[in-house]
């Protein structure tokens, strides 16, 4: 992941603050005391000031630990490894020992937006292949608090591990935490550029760092519980950190990144090369983008180049587009398509998130796989069918979010295809929601932007056809071919 250059160019995480969503951190570990940072750490569990995990014999709560282990271990003190941001300061917040309930999860959120730069999570709803969950009230306005308001206006950046149900077939567009536009959702590669056996495809992965495999292959050395260490942590619990200790070294090149410059960074800057998958695909920008590692895997010292001299992207607008051609009712072992036409809405020509937020009815919820297609062709599998989840509620306005349109331009024809398998139901409403930018997003400075810089070669409105232009080609051959009809018509009875 290139940290070691980055390291050697003087960005060690210094002045940048970390703080784990876990079951607690050992803030008087070696490994972690001489970073530990109490202004960045709560106990919410237990009401209290003190991160401290709770001890018993099974080690239970020795997660957060591990996790803060690999963003800001200290370097040269001949134990355990060293973290990704050797200097940077680690908090932790003490709330999965517990009821993890709407309020607490937006406490733990929330917790000193002023002073914490960086949040990382690696939990989220059951990864068993059924559940459909996401953040509630509480959490959904912490999350947009903290990109509007946190770090001073720039934006809490939340990095989220994508989740561990692979095992189990889940999707993790079935989590509305790693689902969300506000999270910088993080999957996993093994050591070897496989696939692990636990990762979760889903087209809101953003990008990947490394973590464990198989039984042969090496997993991740930390810090552990009791202050001792570890050879055998594991998952997307792992690569998030991971990805959270690479965001710090980012954010120390250039303090005012914005939580969306953020994103964009690692797109821009993210490998997808020696990394095996089936599903590899190039995108309407000529990147290459997979449902398994996201843009591929992060890259430290890419990121603080890019970083060092960026320029904020312009300001975040989104456009609703709904569907209103009534309800489509699809039978077991078919499949429905659905189009919807947008212009933007005239706010958003340069796409980063799509999302589709769907009401469907099934009998049977695992059984239906759902695709969107762009204007530009890029298809994403917004869900997979799922063996386990036999539920009949369907999806009642759930968002889900791809993120492999990025760069796009979202003017034009969406189609979203529903495919069933054995069930029966029906699509009754989807609304197309884009995000992005009015503006090119990196300006005059495209060139500098390997990958993206096709984007903007064109006069805008020569590059993309304008939707209205669109509609009159549509209604000028309709036009034409009654002329048609009614010319044959005269002649005919002449």
């Amino acid at each position: 992941m290139n940290v070691q250059d980055a390291w050697s160019m003087g960005f060690t995480g210094k002045g940048v603050v970390v703080t784990i969503l876990d079951d607690g951190i050992e803030r008087n570990h070696p490994d972690l005391k001489a970073n530990y940072d109490p202004r960045a750490s709560f106990d919410v569990n237990n009401h209290d000031s003190d991160p401290l995990p709770r001890y018993d014999d099974s080690n239970e709560n020795r997660h957060g630990t591990r996790c803060a282990g690999e963003v800001a271990a200290i370097a040269n003190n001949s134990m355990c490894s060293v973290g990704v941001a050797f200097d940077a300061s680690i908090g932790g917040v003490r709330m999965l020992d517990g009821d993890v309930t709407d309020a607490v999860e937006a406490q733990s959120l929330s917790l000193n937006p002023q002073h914490i730069d960086i949040y990382s999570a690696s939990w989220g709803p059951d990864d068993d292949g059924k559940t459909v969950d996401g953040p509630a009230q509480l959490a959904w306005k912490a999350f947009v608090d903290g990109v509007e308001r946190g770090r001073r206006g720039l934006g809490s950046i939340f990095v989220w591990a994508s989740g561990n149900g692979g095992r189990e077939k889940d999707s993790c567009n079935c989590d509305g935490y790693t689902n969300s536009i506000y999270t910088l959702s993080v999957s996993s590669a093994t050591e070897h550029g496989k696939i692990p056996w636990y990762s979760e495809p889903c087209s809101s992965t953003l990008a990947s760092t490394y973590s464990s495999g198989s039984e042969n292959d090496r997993q991740i050395v930390t810090s552990d519980l009791r202050k001792g260490c570890t050879e055998g942590h594991t998952g997307t619990s792992a690569s998030a950190p991971l990805a959270a200790g690479i965001v710090a070294l980012a954010l120390q090149a250039n303090p005012r990144l914005t939580w969306r410059d953020m994103q964009h960074i690692v797109v821009l800057t993210a490998n997808p090369n020696h990394l095996a998958a089936t599903d590899w695909k190039i995108n309407g920008v000529g990147k290459r983008v997979s449902h398994s590692y996201g843009y591929g895997i992060m890259d430290a010292t890419a990121m603080i180049k890019l970083a060092r001299n960026w320029t904020s992207v312009p300001p975040q607008k989104s456009c609703a587009t709904p569907y209103n051609n009534g309800s489509k009712s699809f039978s077991s072992g078919t499949s429905i398509k659905s189009t919807v036409y947008t212009d933007g809405c005239g706010r958003v020509n340069y796409l980063e998130h799509v999302q589709a937020v769907v009401v469907l009815f099934a009998s049977n919820r695992g059984e239906i796989a759902i695709k969107l297609k762009s204007p530009s062709g890029t298809e994403s599998d917004l869900l997979v069918k799922r063996p386990r989840d036999s539920s009949g509620r369907g999806f009642d306005k759930w968002a889900f979010m791809t993120t492999h349109c990025w760069g796009e331009h979202s003017h034009g024809a969406w189609t979203l295809e529903v495919i069933s398998g054995s069930t029966t139901g029906s699509l009754d409403s989807w609304t197309l929601v884009t995000w992005g930018t009015k503006t090119p997003p990196y300006g005059k400075r495209k060139h500098e932007y390997s990958g993206l810089y096709k984007i903007f070669q064109d006069d805008y409105r020569r590059h993309v056809p304008n939707l209205n232009n669109e509609v009159s080609r549509t209604q000028s051959l309709v036009a034409r071919w009654f002329f048609t009809v009614f010319l044959v018509t005269i002649v005919f009875y002449s």
